[in-house]
């Protein structure tokens, strides 16, 4: 049997879990394309104009999908924690897909912290829909669980490494699903590396060491995954020379917590870019370009 993932939105925060989970039951995984044109035009004519631009890549990516697998995998995810929430967005995809592909087979789990549900029960209910016995799907969760936390572990260590590295260093603050998609983050974080900058991930911070960070920007933030990118902020707002600020449009959370973070820091230089399906790379570019040479006349004249 053949699950398919979505190469957009939370797979790129999940997808050593989901990989390993369903791989140790023994399931074929089927990942669609990166983003390319066709994917992101496909996705804008199964979406609304008001949807934002991941959300539409990510229908693109679900239709590119269809034939290719038994069953897609399209999870709900509404709250994390206490107090916290995610983007409706998550909340509201697997209805979406649901009632815009009438005639495929979804497989889901829901994640409500708020209201019981857990990811554990989300996944078992996943594991017994697929024909397992309870014990396989917890011990193939657990494992996936350790595979999850022992990547992000790595990932972190690499990327404190970066830090001593000649060159500007760019936090790169963005969510994954933008970050590193080929149509949103990708050039962006690309063309940094070719003038000589050394891209630092916000996603990539270690989530132990940030925890406490964010309320020197926002004690009252509850979108989970924007909090957590306020904590890499104040984890290395000290250690890099700038900070891109990547929203693909129309973010409603991006749009707030980024003008709260731009108002807020006063002692590192940002920028904030926003995206959407009609973006020119040309004036994208030149932009990156412009904040970048900002950032070396400045280095210069503190250093000189």
């Amino acid at each position: 049997m053949k699950i398919g993932f979505p190469r957009a939105l939370l797979y790129f925060k999940y997808k050593y879990l989901w990989e390993t989970f369903f791989i140790e039951l023994g399931f074929d995984i089927v990942l669609s394309e990166e983003t390319n044109k066709k994917i992101l035009s496909d996705g804008v004519n199964f979406s609304i104009d008001e949807c934002c631009l991941p959300a539409k890549i990510y229908m693109g990516h679900v239709y590119s999908l269809i034939g290719k697998c038994d069953y897609i995998l399209v999870p709900r995810v509404e709250s994390l924690g206490i107090k916290e929430i995610a983007c409706v967005k998550f909340n509201a995809m697997y209805d979406i897909v649901k009632n815009t592909f009438k005639d495929i087979k979804l497989l889901d789990y829901n994640l409500d912290v708020l209201n019981g549900e857990s990811e554990l029960k989300g996944f078992i209910k996943m594991g017994r829909v697929l024909g397992k016995g309870y014990f396989q799907i917890l011990m193939a969760y657990n494992k996936a669980k350790k595979i999850q936390s022992l990547q992000e572990k790595t990932i972190a260590k690499s990327q404190a490494k970066k830090l001593n590295e000649n060159g500007l260093k760019i936090l790169i603050v963005s969510h994954p699903y933008n970050v590193y998609d080929k149509m949103i983050g990708y050039p962006v974080v690309n063309y940094v590396k070719k003038l000589e900058g050394v891209p630092i991930f916000a996603d990539a911070c270690n989530k132990n060491h940030s925890l406490k960070n964010f309320k020197e920007i926002s004690s009252c933030i509850y979108w989970t995954y924007n909090k957590e990118l306020l904590e890499a902020i104040g984890t290395y707002m000290d250690k890099v020379q700038g900070i891109i600020l990547i929203t693909a449009f129309p973010c409603g959370t991006d749009s707030l917590v980024n003008e709260l973070i731009i108002r807020k820091i006063k002692s590192v230089p940002i920028i904030n870019i926003v995206i959407d399906e009609l973006q020119s790379e040309t004036g994208l570019l030149t932009r990156v370009e412009s904040f970048m040479d900002i950032i070396k006349e400045r280095e210069e004249a503190i250093n000189a």
